[in-house]
């Protein structure tokens, strides 16, 4: 319901708050009196209702004060008080606009200014009582007390008209529906179902773990239990959707209830994260069907925005590897920070023409913010900085995908290392003054091409930060959700042709991220990183890829067959954050941990070649690395 400003000079429905004649400029007519004319009356007769009602509330306190005698009540003074009442509420309630359709009827807001009209009110009777002195017009006691009945009657009326207008909109129809989750959120939404006479959704029962919430109810809705009593709930209500209106809730719990939700035949909405509403009231259009991300788990990040403002605002950011997931989120996130020049650099132009669709509904080719360059050409990449002498530089392209690499560890070699050297050369000469690499939890503990390459490339970044005089770190993470060719895409693509899903063993762990969340963390560990460290971002819980194939295939309408096809080379059962002997530090922010790199020997540094060493083809594995096994198709159930 709309507010009017204080000083709207027009007349507002005393009902809802609006202007009854809030339509464009037209001839006047009797059609447009007629609002108006009803506004008035409304006006007059809520106005008239509660001088009634005050005038009642003094009849009732004397009344009450001589114990029904009415032949000891002093009938002018009673008079006198039930003028001053009609002459003081009117004026009082005016100042406060309670008659102007500035609150909602029966809203807290109005409640508290309707109280304070009646103090006032009774406050000046009584003020006079005390200064006529003897005999007094009425008894001392008469005041407050009429004050109490006065304002009893006038919230009880106009509870009423909200309650018989709440139940003229309530939806009579819709998704029988459990709504998971009584805070904030779930108050509000349940209201907005009710509220809304279109709304798909009926709430017919609450549920939640706390036991302090057994006997809530949320306008009639009453709770059912915790999630144990999901079941029951459901048949005692034939309901049809448990919505989880929980924007903070882990992916554990998600997963959870999601299971307990399909085993008793419900349909699973969710409401997004907190910071997708922030400063605003939460309801039904934000309820939406649960995906992957909701299911591995959503977390809410503390980025300090001043911070990172700091050192990309005004200054010349390049990103490589910019139409890569990675990359193409990392300009989308740069961008909003005012950097004086965007450069996009990218050697696919057909990734570079998406991006900037996305970014900017167009696709500007034409101008020098698309880079359209190999960071495998040394010369042609210290001739861009050159040229172009960016001062932050996010270092994003790479070869990523394990199994691929494997069969060609040269070209990994060419992109990750050699081509990570060329963009630091190029770097260090035009003094950047940060350079973030991004990493990959693969280079601890490496045991693949992937792990190894993405390894010697935070070396490298540690040893020009020895050299340079900027701020050279690099950022580790895991699994990002969404990302080109991650395993959650080819669930996705096995799954949409009905399958099989593969899965090379179901006891497999991984850490996931969503792109955003990933990528809000690597500019913000720009601001915090120093020279020569890798940056570990928090990726949460590890999580088993044979539940979220389980989940995944839940979600569907019919069965998908699942075979187990056995650890490829280079896989790990599971994956780590930390190598050996590397300490998790938090020293600047709760989800960054921060790890000192060796920096590589000079020797070792000229040494490098143009294809990949064959000395590091084998080096010790860790525990958790499970030798490559022979392929198979065990079909399974998960």
């Amino acid at each position: 319901m709309s507010t009017p400003h204080p000083t709207d000079p027009r007349p507002h429905d005393p009902m809802t708050g609006a202007h009854p004649d809030a339509r464009p400029e037209r001839k006047a007519d009797m059609t447009d009196k007629e609002p108006a004319l009803r506004w008035r009356l409304i006006r007059l007769a809520m106005l008239a209702g509660d001088v009634g009602s005050l005038l009642a509330g003094l009849v009732l306190a004397v009344t009450a004060r001589y114990e029904g005698a009415l032949d000891q009540i002093d009938s002018r003074g009673l008079v006198v008080a039930m003028a001053l009442t009609v002459l003081v509420f009117p004026v009082a309630s005016t100042a406060l606009r309670l008659h102007q359709g500035r609150y909602a009827v029966g809203s807290a807001e109005e409640l508290k200014s309707l109280a304070t009209a009646v103090g006032v009110t009774l406050l000046a009777v009584l003020l006079v009582v005390v200064l006529v002195g003897t005999p007094r017009l009425l008894p001392l006691s008469v005041p407050p007390v009429a004050a109490v009945l006065s304002f009893v009657m006038m919230a009880a009326f106009r509870v009423a008209i909200r309650s018989q207008r709440e139940g003229a909109v309530r939806p009579r129809s819709g998704e029988r529906t459990l709504v998971f989750g009584t805070g904030i959120a779930g108050e509000q939404l349940v209201r907005s179902m009710l509220g809304d006479p279109d709304s798909p959704y009926l709430p017919v029962g609450l549920l939640d773990d706390d036991p302090a919430k057994r006997h809530l109810r949320i306008r009639g809705v009453r709770m059912m239990g915790g999630r144990d009593r999901m079941a029951e709930a459901a048949a005692a209500t034939c309901a049809e959707t448990l919505v989880i209106a929980l924007p903070s809730a882990g992916g554990a719990l998600v997963r959870d209830l999601s299971q307990r939700a399909n085993d008793a035949g419900l349909a699973v909405k969710v409401l997004p994260r907190m910071s997708e509403y922030f400063n605003r009231r939460v309801g039904i259009r934000d309820v939406r069907d649960i995906d992957v991300a909701d299911l591995l788990g959503r977390r809410q990040i503390d980025t300090d925005v001043a911070e990172i403002a700091d050192y990309l605002r005004g200054k010349r950011v390049l990103v490589t590897g910019a139409g890569g997931s990675i990359g193409s989120e990392l300009c989308r996130q740069i961008q909003q920070f005012g950097p004086g020049e965007l450069l996009m650099l990218d050697r696919d132009e057909s990734a570079l023409h998406a991006l900037q669709l996305t970014m900017f509904g167009e696709a500007r080719l034409h101008e020098p913010q698309a880079v359209l360059a190999d960071i495998r050409d040394g010369e042609a990449i210290a001739r861009l900085f050159a040229e172009r002498r960016p001062e932050v530089v996010f270092h994003a392209a790479a070869l990523k995908h394990v199994n691929m690499l494997e069969q060609y560890p040269d070209e990994g070699w060419k992109t990750n290392v050699l081509g990570t050297r060329n963009v630091l050369a190029a770097a260090t000469a035009v003094q950047v003054t940060h350079f973030i690499n991004v990493s990959t939890d693969k280079a601890a503990n490496a045991v693949n091409v992937l792990g190894r390459t993405k390894r010697m490339a935070e070396q490298l970044t540690a040893t020009y930060a020895a050299g340079g005089s900027g701020r050279y770190l690099s950022v580790r993470f895991g699994n990002v959700l969404g990302s080109r060719g991650s395993v959650l895409e080819t669930f996705a693509a096995q799954i949409a042709r009905g399958g099989p899903l593969t899965i090379t063993d179901t006891e497999v762990t991984r850490y996931f991220m969503t792109i955003p969340e990933a990528v809000q963390l690597v500019v913000q560990a720009g601001a915090i990183g120093r020279g020569g460290e890798a940056l570990v971002l928090d990726m949460g819980t590890p999580v088993r890829i044979g539940d979220v194939a389980a989940h995944l295939i839940s979600l569907e309408d019919r069965p998908i067959e699942v075979r187990v096809t056995g650890l490829r080379p280079g896989e790990k059962l599971h994956e780590e954050l930390f190598g050996t002997g590397e300490q998790d530090s938090r020293p600047f922010h709760p989800m960054i941990s921060h790890v000192p790199v060796p920096a590589m020997q000079p020797e070792e540094l000229d040494s490098l070649g143009s294809r990949y060493p064959a000395r590091t083809a084998r080096t010790a594995e860790p525990l958790n690395h499970v030798a490559p096994q022979p392929e198979r198709t065990n079909v399974v159930r998960l």
